[in-house]
């Protein structure tokens, strides 16, 4: 609980705030496309968050209650002068800064050359002007977006001369960039925009949001009729053709493993994420003059989002997990009151923030105005006659993600990278790490909060009188499932909970609250245990090689059972054909991977979509590994925790099994020309001018080199995701580390570094970093200031 000097503070920072809201709702809006009602709402939101106990954001964010330096806003050319670029091989910018702001102008700088007009979307995105350029998209839905994004960005606005100096410098310098290349390449935005991006419009794509779809779904479910708040239920139809559940494909594979596990002595952590080939994972090498100096990933479109990589001494790698940051209340409207709420034995207002966004709409531009509405607990998603639902989202309008990663860059042990971690200013991921001394380090980290009721997902809105109701406190840092220095030595994951991280210390889920995520390894998880869980120790190049892995780990559990029924099946001479024979001698000598050259992977796959089609739908669970169908339906075994490597083993209905096989064989051999046609055949990697074949599959089907893939014009299935930036780092006197971004550094076609590491990342080749200066000297390709 809140000590009461606490709960003092935070009544004095709500008047406060109070009175500065006020006096802001009595000033003119300053321009059309942020009226000040919204600005002032955004300085308030923490008062009304904070109010009567509640709080979204981590107790260090609150209590600091310091006022940095005055915003940091020199001129462009001041910034070019304190910065250099060097682009070594494949495009890779070696940045020199000598202080915070700089950095942030080359970091806009590079970002923008190699993906300028990805950038300016992005900040579009943020500051709630899609539509204004784009059009309303389908069902209004970037009206939506926008009028959401208008709240984040008040919410950027009034918090940015509250953060530290360094941190108001790195994002203004970064602005500064991004306006600098417009003034020198217009073409990279939509016309009439003006390059007068500022530090806070940066800010805001750090800032979380609340879980808008959380209340929508609850209302969709028929929690409450369709109400007042002009929103879209996001995804409705992909989680009503799923059963409730869409399968969230973005995902990661990590591994750190301690000294005693590799050859040279030294710890090594390997980072594999998965996203869309879309998503700008940007490869670059930042060093700060007497600050830090720091390699790895800055996605495209501001200086931090999801940060991985190391410095000389630590690195850490992210993975996605799925902690429950969200819940849903019902406040009681004031009959004699409208616009209020009954609230701990009062009537509170609800505060009423307008919005208005500009919507090209094919022949001119419109306005179009929306209310949100924010209670003591978080926004209104829903207002009905007698109540309102609200949505409150652990992090909600949280500003300081960049203070933690600044601090994560800069820290030189484990003790400085937890200290920096305890900040709990990233809302989720699970984060591994690796360090010089010898340490390994996993996390799955959240702010979670600490509830006083059970959780309710989206099927359940709490009523709430006031904040005994609610959820006060996050769950401590040091209190979320970690590990530190198993027995065995090795930590990984690949997105599946905290329990078996690694096997010899297995986390006991009733030592965590309830709605921590049950136990679960999937398959792709199975797969990377199988590789680690030994006493085999590895060469960093091994770890090169081993993440790799195109092994389909799901052929190993029922392809001996389906041989085996066809084998029965053709006995029987059951309608059994030449095709059959030859698609039943393909899968016999198939390899089980999904190598370009193997063949019978292709054919499996084409079996096994039918097999789980024919099972029937059902919510994925831990014990059908993740498949949409009922387990005890699929397999002979289904997977358990008492079991966790070897299930689940075998299939459930051999019958079903073999006449799935003949319709597979059948339409192998109608689509493809033949039922043993190469996996690489069929699979391809096409970026800019290439078209190459390529292995990897989906994780669910226990493939460890994930490779998503989507129909093409052809009928050949392309790459649309998955393996994406790779790295693997060897912590010794100086980082060893080798990287490989599969569709290369720059978007922009025309750029030699587009398409130029394609053929590296299918042959499953990686490239050495450059980290001495006199490595990155020996290969600078080029040299410059910024701007």
């Amino acid at each position: 609980m809140m000590t009461e000097r606490r709960r003092v503070n935070q009544r004095e920072r709500r008047v406060d705030q109070r009175e500065r809201g006020d006096q802001l709702r009595r000033m003119d809006r300053r321009d059309e496309q942020m009226p000040r009602l919204g600005i002032a709402l955004a300085a308030l939101l923490l008062g009304l968050l904070i109010a009567s106990g509640p709080s979204t954001t981590p107790a260090a964010a609150q209590e600091t209650g310091e006022i940095a330096a005055p915003a940091f806003d020199p001129t462009w050319e001041a910034l070019s002068a304190r910065a250099e670029i060097i682009r070594t091989t494949r495009g890779i910018p070696h940045i020199r800064a000598r202080d915070t702001g700089a950095a942030g102008f080359a970091l806009g700088w590079v970002q923008m050359e190699d993906y300028g007009p990805r950038v300016v979307e992005l900040l579009l995105s943020a500051r709630g002007e899609t539509a204004r350029y784009f059009g309303p998209g389908a069902g209004d839905g970037r009206i939506t977006s926008d009028v959401r994004a208008r709240r984040t960005l008040a919410q950027a606005e009034a918090a940015f001369p509250t953060l530290p100096h360094d941190l108001q410098a790195i994002y203004t310098g970064f602005a500064l960039a991004v306006n600098r290349w417009l003034e020198l390449n217009p073409e990279d935005a939509p016309p009439a925009l003006r390059p007068d991006f500022q530090g806070f419009h940066i800010l805001a794509r750090d800032i979380p949001g609340p879980a808008w779809g959380l209340g929508e779904r609850y209302v969709a479910r028929g929690g409450a009729s369709t109400g007042a708040y002009g929103g879209r239920t996001e995804d409705r139809e992909a989680w009503d053709n799923a059963g409730g559940d869409v399968w969230a494909e973005a995902g990661s594979n990590t591994w750190a493993l301690a000294p005693e596990r590799t050859t040279s002595g030294h710890a090594i952590l390997m980072r594999n994420p998965h996203l869309a080939w879309t998503a700008g994972y940007y490869e670059a090498h930042l060093r700060i003059d007497g600050d830090l100096e720091f390699y790895g990933d800055f996605r495209i479109g501001g200086p931090f989002s999801v940060i991985g990589g190391w410095n000389a001494r630590l690195g850490w790698s992210t993975t996605n997990n799925n902690p429950e940051l969200s819940d849903l209340y019902r406040l009681t409207l004031d009959r004699d009151r409208p616009g209020h709420v009954l609230w701990d034995g009062a009537s509170v207002p609800l505060e009423v923030a307008s919005y208005t966004v500009e919507v090209w709409t094919g022949r001119q531009l419109e306005t179009r105005t929306r209310e949100i509405l924010e209670s003591p607990l978080g926004p209104v998603v829903h207002q009905g006659d007698e109540e309102v639902l609200v949505v409150r989202t652990a992090g909600d309008g949280n500003p300081r993600l960049g203070r933690q990663f600044l601090a994560m860059m800069r820290a030189e042990n484990l003790d400085q990278w937890l200290d920096a971690m305890r900040m709990q200013d990233r809302t989720q991921s699970n984060f591994t790490y690796a360090d010089a001394d010898g340490n390994i380090f996993y996390v799955w980290n959240a702010m979670h909060p600490v509830r006083p009721h059970p959780f309710g997902a989206d099927s359940v809105a709490h009523l709430a009188r006031g904040p005994d109701d609610a959820w006060h406190e996050l769950l401590p840092f040091d209190d979320l499932p970690q590990l530190l220095n198993p027995p065995g030595g090795y930590l990984r994951n690949e997105n599946d909970p905290f329990h078996h991280t690694n096997l010899n210390q297995i986390l006991d889920a009733a030592h965590f609250p309830p709605e921590a995520e049950e136990p679960r390894v999937r398959l792709r998880s199975q797969h990377s245990l199988e590789l680690l869980h030994n006493d085999r120790r590895f060469s960093l190049e091994e770890v090169v090689a081993l993440r790799a892995s195109e092994r389909m780990l799901l052929a190993d559990r029922v392809l001996d059972d389906l041989l085996a029924g066809l084998r029965e099946a053709r006995a029987r001479g059951e309608d059994w054909s030449p095709l059959l024979d030859r698609a039943l001698g393909t899968l016999e000598g198939w390899d089980r991977t999904v190598a370009v050259e193997a063949r019978g992977a292709v054919l499996f796959t084409e079996w096994w979509e039918r097999y789980l089609e024919g099972a029937g739908r059902a919510s994925a669970a831990p014990a059908s590994a993740g498949f949409p169908a009922p387990a005890e339906r699929l397999f002979r075994e289904p997977w358990t925790a008492d079991a966790p490597m070897t299930t689940p083993q075998g299939l459930a209905d051999r019958d079903r099994a073999v006449e799935a096989f003949r319709e597979a064989a059948a339409a192998t051999r109608d689509r493809w020309g033949s039922v043993d046609v190469a996996w690489g055949a069929v699979h391809r990697a096409r970026h800019g001018r290439l078209d190459l074949p390529v292995g990897g599959c989906d994780g669910l089907l226990g493939c460890f080199r994930v490779i998503w893939f989507m129909d093409d014009d052809d009928g050949r299935r392309r790459v649309r995701g998955g393996d994406g930036w790779i790295s693997a780092v060897e912590f010794g006197p100086n980082p060893r580390a080798y990287t490989v971004l599969a569709y290369g550094q720059s978007n922009r076609p025309e750029s030699p570094h587009h398409e130029d590491q394609l053929h590296d990342f299918v042959e499953e080749r990686m490239t050495p970093t450059l980290w001495t200066d006199e490595d990155i000297e020996r290969n600078a390709l080029r040299r410059y200031n910024p701007g």
